[in-house]
């Protein structure tokens, strides 16, 4: 990890030290957002295996993985400048299926929300990255730099926003881990209806919970010094 820093020179005249009392300044850091330690099982992704589940028609993001919580909320203020996503390698037929099913090539982008006091866990779209084509990365995990950058403070939530749908999606964890959708609370169990929240400035109530996966999405933040 690199840390910025500002240098000060001391002045000398003659005999006398003349120092400048300066306030302390905290360096910026850099961090992954979204990132833990080992889990049980390994974080992978579900496809090709069978079932291979996918993430579909919907913005997301972590809850919970086993003691760890909200940890795809910005620990500090600062600058989304990357988001890394680890991917399945689906099989032809597995990848055809989707397509048909889940609206059309494989694509996504990260979104940065906002909590809400009221209603409860209502959340609002700040800003969102570009969506990506996803299937030349099918197998990987694939990093990508933000030509803009986004703008985070200190408790916003960094979420997965997937139009169509990304084998990004790790199986057979305990009920303490789950990830949050936004679609209603009526719709948790169809992936048919399109859910992405992606008109800035709104506010979209995130009421589904689903337990037992991981999302497999992490965003690097510079913070503010």
């Amino acid at each position: 990890m690199t840390h910025m820093r500002r240098k000060f020179t001391a002045i000398l005249g003659g005999t006398a030290l003349a120092l400048l009392a300066l306030p302390a300044i905290a360096p910026a850091t850099l961090s992954e957002v979204g990132v833990i330690g080992a889990t049980t099982p390994e974080t992978v992704p579900s496809c090709p295996a069978t079932p291979c589940l996918a993430v579909s028609r919907t913005t997301g993001f972590q809850v919970k993985v086993g003691s760890a919580t909200n940890i795809l909320s910005a620990p500090r203020s600062g600058t989304i400048v990357a988001w890394t996503i680890s991917l399945g390698k689906p099989n032809a037929t597995q990848i055809k299926f989707f397509n048909t099913n889940e609206g059309g090539a494989s694509t996504a982008g990260i979104a940065i929300l906002r909590p809400q006091k009221k209603p409860n866990l209502t959340y609002k779209l700040i800003s969102q990255s570009p969506l990506v084509k996803l299937e030349p990365y099918f197998g990987k995990t694939a990093q990508f730099p933000l030509e803009t950058t986004l703008q985070v403070k200190k408790g916003d939530v960094i979420a997965l926003t997937v139009p169509s749908w990304a084998p990004a999606l790790a199986l057979g964890f305990a009920n303490t881990t789950s990830w949050r959708a936004s679609r209603p609370k009526t719709s948790c169990a169809s992936t048919s209806a399109q859910t992405t929240q992606t008109t800035v400035g709104t506010n979209v109530q995130y009421a589904c919970l689903y337990r037992t996966a991981r999302l497999t999405y992490s965003a690097t933040l510079i913070s503010t010094p």
